[in-house]
C-alpha cells in the first residue's frame, strides 16, 4: 500500500484531495440521484392517482361512459373494473391485458386505494409504470378505478442525472487535485527555500541563516529554530577555531625560543664530540621541530576553516610541482615531475605552495622506489589536476576518507622516525577545499595515488 502512495507532499496532498473529492462525489450524487428519482415517482404517482380519483367520482355519480375520455397531465391509460375483473369502462380499447395485468392490485379492506410499480410487464410494453387502484361504490356495486403512467420520462430524467454525474466527476476531481497541487506548492515554497539555504551551510559559511516566513506558522516555528541552532553551532565552531588560533599561536613563541636554545647549546657543544648532553639537546631539538611544524599545521588549519578566501592571485600549478621537486635535490626514492603545460589558476601562492609540498612528502614517506608528480589541464571538465603518486603499499579503500583526518596516521607510519605528525593530508584537503576543489585518494591504483582538482579561472574571451 505505502508503494502506492506518492513520495512527495504535493503528491499525497493532490491524491488525498482527489480522493475526497471521489468520495464527495459519489455521497453527493448518490444523494441527489435517489431524492430526484423519488421526486420524479411521486410526482408520477400523485398524477396517476389524481386521474384515477376524477374517474371514480364520475363512476360514484353514476356517468361513466363505456369509452372513457383520453387522461391528461401525463396518464398514459385509466381503466374500471368490476368486482370480478370485467372491464366496465377504459380509455384505451382493447384493454384485455390490461384488465388482467391489473385485477391482481387492489386496496386492502380498510383503505380506498393502493399503488405499484409494474416492471416490465407485457401489459406496459416491457417498460416499468406505475399503477394507482381507487376503489369507487357507485349505486350498481363496486368497482375499481386503474390509472396507470408508463414512467419513460422518470427514467430517463433519472438517466440524464446519473449521466451527468459521471461525467462530470473526472474533472471536479481532476480540479480538486490541481488546486490541492497548487496550494500545497505555495505553501511548501519556503520550505524549498529553507531546505536550499539549509544545504549551503557549510563550515566556512555558518553565518549564513534560512529565511524566515512572517506569521507563526507550521513553516515559521522550524525556520526560527533552525537558525536559532544555527546561532549556537556558529558560536561553538568560533570558540573551536578560536581556542586552536590561541593554542597554535601560543605555541609559536615559546617553542620557537625553545628551538634557538637549544641549536645554541648544540653549536657551543665541544667540536668533534659527542657527549651524552649533545645527543640529548640533539634530540630535544628534533622534538622541538616536531611541535614546531605541528603548532603551524593548527595554525594553518584554524585558518582555512575561519575563512574562504578571496580572488587570489595567478598562479601555475605545473610550475608549483617543479619547484616543489627542485627543492627535494636528493629525495629518498627518484622524484619525476610530469607538467609539459602550464596549468594556471588563481589562489593564494603560499597556501598552494603547501599543499603539494605535503602530498610530496607523504608519498615520499611510503614509496617504495619512486614518486611521480603529474601536473595537467582537464579540458573537457575545465580543471586544473595535480596528481602524486607513489609505489608504496597504497592506502586501504576503508582507509581512503579517514586519511584525512587530522591527526590520523595509518600503522606503517606510526614510528616516530619515519612518521608524519597526522596533519599533512588534512591540510591538503583543507587546501583544496578553500579554493573550490577536491582531493581525493584514487580507486584501483598501485600504490597509492592522490589527486587534487581545481576549477579553471573563466576564460577572459567568453
Amino acid at each position: 500500500m505505502a508503494r502506492l502512495l506518492p513520495r512527495t507532499v504535493r503528491g499525497r496532498a493532490a491524491a488525498a484531495a482527489a480522493l475526497a473529492m471521489t468520495l464527495l462525489l459519489a455521497a453527493g450524487g448518490a444523494w441527489l440521484y435517489t431524492v430526484l428519482r423519488t421526486n420524479l415517482l411521486d410526482n408520477a404517482n400523485s398524477r396517476t392517482e389524481l386521474a384515477a380519483r376524477e374517474t371514480a367520482a364520475l363512476a360514484d355519480s353514476g356517468e361513466l361512459p363505456a369509452l372513457l375520455p383520453a387522461p391528461r397531465s401525463g396518464v398514459d391509460v385509466v381503466l374500471v373494473l368490476g368486482p370480478h375483473g370485467e372491464i366496465v369502462a377504459t380509455s384505451r380499447p382493447s384493454a384485455g391485458p390490461l384488465a388482467r395485468a391489473f385485477a391482481p392490485v387492489r386496496p386492502a379492506a380498510d383503505e380506498d386505494s393502493a399503488s405499484r410499480v409494474l416492471c416490465c410487464t407485457p401489459a406496459t410494453g416491457g417498460r416499468r409504470g406505475a399503477v394507482v387502484v381507487v376503489r369507487a361504490t357507485p349505486p350498481g356495486g363496486e368497482r375499481y378505478v386503474y390509472a396507470l403512467t408508463v414512467l419513460s420520462d422518470v427514467n430517463d430524467a433519472a438517466h440524464t442525472i446519473a449521466l451527468g454525474l459521471v461525467a462530470g466527476a473526472p474533472p471536479l476531481i481532476a480540479l480538486a487535485a490541481a488546486i490541492a497541487w497548487a496550494v500545497t506548492g505555495l505553501a511548501l515554497r519556503p520550505v524549498t527555500a529553507i531546505r536550499t539555504e539549509l544545504a549551503a551551510v557549510g563550515a566556512r559559511e555558518l553565518d549564513r541563516r534560512v529565511p524566515e516566513p512572517a506569521g507563526g506558522d507550521e513553516v515559521a516555528l522550524p525556520a526560527r529554530t533552525v537558525n536559532a541552532t544555527l546561532d549556537r553551532l556558529e558560536q561553538a565552531v568560533g570558540r573551536q577555531r578560536q581556542f586552536v588560533a590561541d593554542a597554535s599561536h601560543e605555541l609559536r613563541n615559546p617553542v620557537a625560543a625553545v628551538r634557538s636554545q637549544l641549536e645554541v647549546a648544540l653549536v657551543s657543544s665541544p667540536a668533534g664530540k659527542r657527549c651524552p648532553s649533545a645527543e640529548s639537546v640533539r634530540a630535544a631539538l628534533a622534538d622541538t621541530v616536531r611541535l614546531q611544524a605541528i603548532a603551524a599545521g593548527l595554525l594553518l588549519l584554524a585558518g582555512l576553516d575561519a575563512r574562504a578566501p578571496g580572488p587570489g592571485e595567478p598562479v601555475d600549478l605545473a610550475l608549483l610541482a617543479a619547484e616543489e621537486a627542485a627543492r627535494r635535490p636528493a629525495p629518498r626514492v627518484p622524484l619525476t615531475v610530469t607538467a609539459d603545460v602550464p596549468v594556471p589558476m588563481r589562489g593564494r601562492p603560499g597556501q598552494l605552495e603547501r599543499m603539494p609540498a605535503n602530498l610530496v612528502d607523504n608519498a615520499l614517506r611510503h614509496a617504495a622506489s619512486r614518486v611521480t608528480v603529474c601536473a595537467s589541464l582537464d579540458k573537457r571538465a575545465r580543471e586544473a589536476v595535480l596528481e602524486v603518486a607513489d609505489d608504496g603499499a597504497g592506502i586501504p579503500a576503508a582507509e581512503r576518507e579517514r586519511v584525512f583526518e587530522r591527526f590520523v596516521r595509518l600503522d606503517a607510519a606510526r614510528d616516530r622516525e619515519r612518521g608524519g605528525s597526522g596533519l599533512g593530508l588534512a591540510i591538503a584537503r583543507g587546501i583544496a577545499r578553500a579554493h573550490g576543489g577536491e582531493l581525493e585518494v584514487a580507486a584501483g591504483a598501485p600504490g597509492a595515488r592522490l589527486t587534487a582538482r581545481f576549477p579553471l579561472p573563466p576564460d577572459p574571451g567568453s
